[in-house]
């Protein structure tokens, strides 16, 4: 009996496990982004490999091997110069950019009427383009007509206008102001986000107790968006080192190169920007350098601030 249940089994068909409509469908609406996303960096990041051991002007190459990199370490100090403006410009920025949004978030947090037109505004400068917000801060810190040196003379603080692009501080200055007037939104709605998915128990228990709103922000609110925390804050730096196109369309790296950012400087050897000759070669090698620094940095930071996603 058993032998012949087995029989039977072995000859009837076995049926084929039919393709669902819901995957196919999922399969189409994930192609055209595998497809965008595959396109747009996976194969840049195979060029940009290739050709660092390459001279080549994007139609003329031969390999040289090492050469670009011995280049990049030994005798470009423009381009460290460039590295040490990206460290400065984008430590000084976040100083001030994550504490503003997190206050911010903060008080936009709670449920009180009109608040939702406070949210609606201070968001409104991170839909704008980064390379429009260049060109406005660079008309309004002009040295002889912009708005901000008239509007300091009319209030008697300043005698003479002042030439914020003259020297590189003062040009630095106005790169992370519009920098942070840009940027500090979109941190301010992650950390909104953050602080809506706090129990509000914690905060009730808290107050029975007699806690002061100090505290309950450093002991409760703190600890609990840590994990949100963390990664905005390293979003942000990622987001600074790459900053490109701000000092493109404000600076262009004036004066005299000062304001040049490691970015901006890859840039301009790639495209042969601003007096500078096309060498794919060459800016592909350092691409390569600056995104080891800049994967070197994410990982001491997520290192640093791997308490933060204990909760």
């Amino acid at each position: 009996m058993i032998s012949k249940i087995v029989k039977t089994e072995q000859i009837r068909p076995k049926k084929k496990k039919r393709i669902s409509s819901d995957s196919v469908q999922a399969v189409a609406m994930l192609a055209p982004t595998i497809l965008g996303f595959i396109t747009f960096t996976y194969i840049p990041i195979f060029y940009i490999l290739r050709y660092a051991f390459y001279q080549s002007n994007g139609f003329v190459e031969h390999y040289i091997g090492w050469d670009n990199f011995v280049r990049v370490f030994t005798r470009d100090k423009d381009f460290w110069d460039s590295i040490l403006n990206t460290l400065i410009l984008s430590g000084g920025k976040l100083a001030i950019e994550i504490p503003l949004a997190l206050f911010l978030a903060v008080l936009l947090n709670k449920a009180i009427k009109g608040m939702a037109f406070f949210r609606v505004a201070l968001f409104l400068p991170a839909i704008i383009s980064t390379a429009i917000v260049g060109l406005i801060f660079s008309l309004m810190f002009s040295s002889y007509n912009g708005i901000i040196n008239n509007i300091l003379m009319n209030l008697n603080f300043i005698k003479a206008p002042i030439d914020w692009f003259g020297s590189k501080w003062t040009s630095m200055t106005v790169l992370g102001l519009a920098s942070i007037w840009n940027y500090f939104g979109i941190n301010m709605i992650f950390f909104m986000m953050a602080l809506q998915s706090v129990p509000k128990e914690l905060y009730e228990c808290a107050a029975i107790d007699g806690v002061t709103p100090i505290k309950r922000f450093f002991y409760i609110t703190l600890p609990m968006i840590g994990p949100i925390f963390q990664v905005v804050v390293l979003m942000a730096i990622v987001g600074s080192l790459k900053v490109s196109d701000l000092v493109l369309s404000s600076t262009n790296g004036a004066p005299g190169g000062s304001t040049e950012v490691v970015m901006t400087y890859v840039f301009k050897y790639f495209f042969g920007y601003s007096g500078k000759s096309v060498q794919v070669g060459y800016a592909s090698a350092m691409a390569m350098v600056t995104g080891i620094i800049l994967a070197i940095i994410s990982l001491l930071y997520m290192k640093v601030s791997n308490k933060m996603s204990d909760v």
